[in-house]
């Protein structure tokens, strides 16, 4: 049942994917219904296979690197699902469905890893390593933010710009939902830190200091965009650019949580 539920999550996300391409290609893309339905559909699947995870487990399901992946996926996709409609960013979803996907195809592509037993019988711990994965989400869903500010911008630059110029939102608009995002992730990434300080974890080595180091990256990008010395371009850029080398962490501390 498991596999059935990340297949039929893939399925959901590679038709919200494929029917973008499509309109795009025919050159008459409307944002509609269907993209928020297939990006609802596969997020409800994965918390369907999240929930067998964690039954069997009695943990919460991030135990090794496929996991977190599809946890990680899953997040963007709930946080798209709340922000998407509240911001007006119907096409976002659009722009978010290829991130997801490819999370969701490197988790199932990933060979059978052994669930790492680092999590003690403490439900502090379980918030401190799930609460960062949200984080994680959010700032996923900004870096998505900042490429369609990009693409926007790009338009705008242009004397003829493309057809989806028009269902864009305003850069004004995205330029805010980037630094809202960005403020839900540095929040959650922070109560994530304070719930590993309450579960006593080694506040030492390698896992702490790259964690570290991505919460001081948004602090940075936060008081920068504070004090006005990012441009929204500068912004969308940074926040891409934070969550890409986030990625790249992830992995490392994943390795170094299991071993601590």
């Amino acid at each position: 049942m498991e596999r059935i539920a990340l297949l039929l999550a893939t399925i959901c996300y590679l038709f919200s994917f494929g029917h973008t391409l499509f309109a795009l290609g025919a050159g008459r893309f409307q944002p509609g219904r269907f993209n928020f339905i297939a990006m609802a559909m596969g997020a409800l699947s994965q918390g369907w296979y999240l929930s067998m995870r964690g039954a069997a487990e009695h943990a919460c399901p991030i135990g090794n690197l496929a996991e977190i992946l599809i946890f990680l996926s899953w997040s963007i996709a709930l946080i798209y699902l709340v922000i998407g409609p509240a911001y007006r960013l119907s096409l976002m979803g659009a722009f978010t469905a290829p991130m997801v996907l490819l999370l969701q195809i490197v988790a199932l592509l990933l060979p059978g890893e052994i669930r790492h037993g680092f999590f003690r019988p403490n439900p502090w711990v379980e918030t401190h390593a799930a609460l960062s994965i949200v984080a994680y989400g959010a700032y996923g869903l900004a870096c998505v933010a900042g490429f369609m500010f990009m693409v926007q911008e790009g338009q705008l630059k242009s004397r003829r710009p493309a057809p989806i110029f028009h269902h864009l939102p305003p850069i004004s608009i995205l330029s805010e939902a980037i630094k809202r995002l960005v403020w839900i992730g540095f929040l959650l990434l922070s109560l994530s830190f304070a719930a590993g300080f309450i579960a006593r974890l080694m506040v030492s080595g390698g896992k702490f200091w790259f964690s570290l180091l991505i919460w001081f990256l948004y602090a940075g990008i936060l008081v920068g965009s504070k004090q006005g010395l990012l441009s929204g371009r500068q912004l969308a850029i940074a926040t891409s650019a934070a969550f890409l080398l986030a990625l790249i962490l992830l992995p490392v501390i994943e390795k170094l949580s299991a071993h601590a």
